[in-house]
């Protein structure tokens, strides 16, 4: 169910847009549709034809999704939510009253180093069950920041992430600064965001500075160079006056040399933006590995110490084994993950990358 389907419903149930405003300004908060307002009950306030409707509404919109577990960290708590159909996604309640929400089963970007990627797509999440991810956490506690980084790409699901961060930027009552896109680089993103309602802060995908070690790590990701997708995010920046975040994924041996280090800071310097680093999440059987701290303490300081605006990313629930995919690849099981290999026997790296630096890695 989008959205705007269920718009439609409540037009039909004689609700005025002032009823329909009210019913999703409640539900998004996590409150009953009945609830009155502050002068008056619903009763006073509700259609008497949608009144009655509001215990099929609540059944339906509480059928949407539901917490299946919830595993505490020392950083958040990590949400395996399960959709009406029995698919899983994962949402993350973060630290400062953030939350990190999924908007895809799976994700067809297929990016070595991440859990979610190696199950390839299954389908897409619709802006009503990205929105009662939100309303899940709401029963929790406070949630004041939307962050699309869950599972998926948001812009291979575009039109129902644009109406869910048009509902949060609204009726959600979320700062629009606060609803943060994550991309790959679609070149779609830098169409539509500008010309939205509410426009979303956007974070990036870069984790290397070359285009061929790129397009190896996000094999299915847009083929556009790291200078070049630096170029359109700064537009973007500047024209909605939020910073860019540029998403880091430090892999040891694979992007944390001082190459791409002298590199990020001709690319990064001078630009309206934050680096996120985010030091690789170790699962069992992984062939990709984490710098030692004290690398990465070194990669935080020598940035930083030349002009780059860096901050350290841990993905949320490491320490209770629940990093981003982890969770819904134990619960559907080994056998529905899908693995990327390169060919039997295809060894070779990507031209502008040694080959120790394979070697150390493996393949995914």
């Amino acid at each position: 169910m989008r959205f705007s389907d269920f718009d439609q419903r409540l037009a039909a149930l004689d609700a005025l847009p002032v009823h329909r405003g009210r019913l999703m300004r409640v539900w998004l908060n996590g409150k009953a549709l009945d609830l009155g307002t502050r002068r008056r009950s619903s009763e006073n306030f509700l259609p008497l034809k949608l009144r009655a409707a509001v215990p099929a509404l609540t059944s339906e919109l509480d059928g949407l999704a539901r917490v299946c577990s919830e595993h505490v960290g020392s950083d958040g708590s990590r949400l395996l939510v399960e959709l009406a159909d029995g698919q899983m996604v994962e949402s993350v309640l973060l630290p400062r009253d953030g939350l990190c929400v999924s908007t895809q089963v799976g994700c067809a970007v297929g990016c070595r180093f991440c859990m979610t990627g190696k199950s390839g797509l299954l389908r897409q999440v619709t802006s009503m069950e990205i929105l009662a991810q939100v309303v899940l956490a709401r029963r929790l506690r406070t949630v004041k920041k939307v962050v699309f980084m869950g599972m998926g790409e948001p812009a291979h699901n575009l039109d129902n992430v644009l109406e869910a961060i048009d509902l949060l930027g609204t009726e959600g009552n979320i700062g629009h600064k606060n609803l943060v896109f994550s991309t790959v680089g679609d070149m779609r993103v830098f169409d539509v965001l500008p010309r939205q309602r509410v426009k979303p802060a956007l974070a990036l995908s870069l984790h290397t500075t070359k285009a061929e070690l790129r397009r190896h790590l996000l094999p299915r990701a847009p083929r556009i160079s790291p200078e070049a997708l630096v170029e359109l995010g700064e537009k973007y920046a500047r024209d909605t006056h939020y910073p860019i975040q540029y998403q880091w994924t430090l892999l040891k041996g694979i992007n944390d040399g001082d190459d791409e280090l002298d590199a990020l800071v001709r690319l990064l310097k001078g630009k309206y933006g934050v680096l996120n680093v985010i030091p690789f999440n170790v699962a069992e059987g992984d062939d990709y590995q984490r710098p030692d701290s004290d690398r990465i303490h070194e990669i935080v300081r020598s940035l930083r110490s030349r002009g780059v605006l860096t901050k350290v990313r841990n993905s949320a629930g490491q320490d209770v084994e629940a990093g981003c995919g982890q969770l819904r690849a134990r619960a559907v099981g080994a056998e529905h993950v899908v693995r990327l290999h390169r060919k039997h026997g295809d060894r070779r790296p990507p031209p502008d990358r040694p080959d120790e630096a394979f070697t150390a890695s493996g393949s995914s």
